[in-house]
């Protein structure tokens, strides 16, 4: 196969970015290449000028490419999708991918591009990428060779590119063109919603959106030195995908894990390997890793920082996690509509163990990140004293401009220039936000107000509950009733009833489930999230 590089093997191995701590660079990569300061690809081209020998994209422990390879290598693929595919500023590309460094390539060369990209999860059901496909409108499908078969079985009927096919490697020796100019509040990124209340909606978020949202990150949630890198173990179409983008600003490495997912063992590997790394974990990865060192001795060596959101962080798990694992925690509250930038729980605050109220912080979602404003309002509009539980609604330059093609929905949720999230919650006299639960899982039994979550946390501390999940079940009398749905830790056994008098021992009588399931799993969709809607049709 030709080489398509700039340099060979061996030049690259004697690069400064692959003894993996920071030299001076000598030789800056020059492109006459127009930008626009706005397109996201800018992020990239700056980081090649300025580190091109600096690692960007690694595989398991394997170095992969530098910024000027990556560089180079996405002005090309930009060429070959506009001129070879003839896709036009503006078109989608659908991207159903495991985690892999193609990934990174793809949406920089679609944005450098002007297109906009479609980040679909790769557990889905055919039947749900066909949907995502066929909303977005997307002209080209790319995927990779495990997932080629689910595109097949959706009935695609656009063009597909095979990442490692001979077309893929022909498109890299098209061409490169000019970054295409984009105006801030073009589209850049169209993600679909988890679709746990029905079909799932696509959130336009601009080029503004995420560049604000990366700005957001170095101003709240962690600094980004030099040779740092991030391993994308959570789904890159989503979270973690996300923090592509303040660690390609900085030009730190971009590793994807051997595996393509999430591997407790290979997390700690891979960051003793490379030092200084990242991860974005939703709550059920933190509980994982959190076994896995305990089980196996692990202390975390080389792991800078654990990002944490994507769904409630009990404050059992929470306290855990610090205590086997440090202080290496920051807590994130965001949502599609407002990517990862809604609230953050600082390193700090979770260290601050002399704080007076730090039980109460260690179990909110932190403060509002700079630039957003953040408000508790009731059914009307109004906004809410503090210490009062209403929706949490949101303000800022994050915030998405609206669904793709559902103007009605748009209208709904950015009603009066705010955001409303549809969660539950309440804000502290200092401003720290704690979630209380969906909207739509309040559950109101005789006239009062009960918050499945609260019975949650409780349930958890049980030594022999290892999850559990509350709903409220219709009833005549009552108006609804509190079910407890409880998967129970390997080993243990816990009767119903001591289950009841655990709950009496710290909650109000009438928060206690009426009932007791216990159940073998949870019903989860691919995010992890546990799906309610189908526990309150088993109740049913």
């Amino acid at each position: 196969m030709p080489q398509r590089f700039p340099f060979t093997a061996a030049d690259a191995a004697k690069a400064p970015v692959f003894k993996r701590r920071c030299a001076p660079e000598h030789e800056k990569f020059h492109s006459s290449y127009h930008t626009h300061t706005m397109n996201l690809a800018h992020l990239l081209l700056r980081a090649a000028r300025a580190h091109p020998h600096r690692l960007a994209l690694a595989r398991g422990e394997q170095a992969t490419m530098s910024f000027a390879e990556l560089a180079i290598h996405c002005a090309a693929l930009a060429g070959a999708f506009r001129h070879r595919l003839r896709l036009a500023p503006g078109d989608r590309i659908a991207l159903f991918m495991n985690n892999r460094p193609e990934y990174l390539e793809v949406m920089c060369a679609a944005w450098w591009a002007g297109l906009v990209v479609v980040p679909v999860n790769a557990k889905l059901h055919p039947s749900e990428l066909s949907y995502i496909i066929e909303h977005s409108g997307a002209r080209l499908v790319v995927t990779d060779a495990a997932l080629a078969p689910a595109v097949e079985l959706a009935g695609n009927r656009r063009a597909t590119l095979l990442t490692g096919s001979p077309d893929w490697y022909r498109m890299h020796d098209d061409a490169p063109i000019d970054m295409a100019e984009v105006r801030p509040e073009t589209p850049a990124w169209l993600f679909y919603t988890s679709g746990t209340t029905g079909r799932p909606k696509g959130v336009t978020l601009t080029h503004r959106n995420l560049m604000v949202m990366s700005l957001g990150y170095f101003c709240d949630v962690d600094s980004i030195a030099c040779g740092d890198c991030i391993i994308h173990a959570a789904p890159m179409s989503h979270g973690s995908g996300l923090y592509i983008l303040p660690h390609l600003a900085a030009a730190a490495t971009q590793v994807t894990p051997a595996s393509e997912g999430f591997e407790a063992a290979e997390i700690f590997s891979l960051a003793r390997h490379y030092r200084g790394a990242t991860l974005f974990a939703a709550p059920t990865m933190v509980r994982r890793l959190t076994a896995h060192a305990r089980a196996g001795a692990e202390t975390g060596e080389g792991l800078k920082t654990i990002v944490y959101g994507g769904g409630p962080m009990y404050g059992a798990d929470i306290r855990d996690a610090l205590d086997c694992l440090g202080q290496r925690f920051v807590q994130i509250y965001g949502q599609g509509e407002s990517p990862m930038t809604i609230t953050v729980l600082s390193r700090e605050q979770h260290a601050d163990v002399g704080h007076p109220r730090y039980a109460e912080r260690l179990g909110s979602v932190g403060l509002p990140h700079t630039g957003v404003e953040v408000r508790i309002l009731d059914e009307t509009g109004r906004a809410l004293p503090a210490g009062t539980v209403g929706e949490v609604a949101v303000r800022g330059d994050v915030v998405m401009s609206g669904y793709w093609c559902d103007r009605q929905a748009s209208a709904r949720t950015l009603a009066d220039g705010w955001l409303h999230t549809g969660d539950l919650g309440r804000l502290d006299e200092d401003g720290f936000l704690t979630l209380i639960d969906r909207s739509k899982d309040l559950i109101i039994s005789g006239g009062s107000n009960i918050y499945p979550r609260e019975v949650e946390e409780i349930l958890l501390t049980h030594p022999a509950v290892a999850e559990a999940a509350v709903i409220g079940r219709p009833d005549p009398e009552w108006g609804e009733q509190v079910i407890a749905y409880i998967v129970l830790a390997q080993g243990s056994k816990a009767a119903a009833a001591e289950l009841d008098a655990h709950c009496l021992n710290h909650i109000a009588r009438f928060k206690r489930p009426r009932h007791y399931r216990f159940v073998d799993v949870l019903p989860k969709n691919n995010y992890g999230k546990v799906l309610k809607r189908e526990l309150r049709q088993i109740a049913d």
